[in-house]
């Protein structure tokens, strides 16, 4: 079995939209700094590089699965110029009510994407820049690292705090 480490997109990889907007298109999208280093150097480390990630943006009408998945395809492509390689996206497109068991804090897509990649959770770790990514990896097995950004009140049980997924890259290994 191998190990993962699993990754929230906005806030951990592309920079997050204004609240309550959603990056729906590519224009829109601003990868954070260093972000192809963190990946390149949890590639080098064995992990198996996985993103899983909210989008509720697909059950509002604001983009459609198909450009999603393009949009994501475009993300994969643009960080493999770096060296920087993503094995997996999950996400999850619908709304918050009902609820489902694929949109984190549950943790679906982690269980998902363990059991089709032959993955063992408890050697992997979830990286998000919320709570609810943080009760989502816990409540897969996983270690988790909670992003922060200058400013933010820093209270968290994650089991690593880190400025950017390059500085939390360096401690999961």
């Amino acid at each position: 079995m191998s190990r993962a480490a699993f990754l929230d997109r906005d806030g951990v990889i592309f920079q997050k939209a204004p609240e309550d907007q959603y990056i729906t298109r590519w224009e829109d999208v601003r990868f954070l700094p260093r972000v192809a280093d963190g990946i390149v150097l949890l590639n080098r480390a064995g992990f198996r590089l996985i993103v899983v990630s909210n989008q509720r943006c697909v059950a509002k009408g604001l983009l459609t699965k198909a450009a999603l998945d393009s949009m994501h395809w475009r993300m994969c492509k643009s960080l493999a110029r770096y060296g920087a390689r993503i094995d997996a996206v999950y996400y999850c497109p619908h709304e918050k009510h009902p609820p489902c068991g694929c949109r984190k804090p549950q943790p679906g897509m982690l269980l998902e994407a363990a059991r089709i990649h032959g993955i063992d959770l408890r050697q992997s770790w979830m990286v998000g820049d919320s709570d609810s990514d943080v009760e989502a990896g816990k409540s897969a097995g996983c270690k988790t690292v909670r992003l922060f950004r200058p400013g933010d009140p820093i209270h968290s049980n994650a089991d690593l705090l880190a400025s950017s997924l390059r500085d939390a890259a360096r401690f999961m290994f």
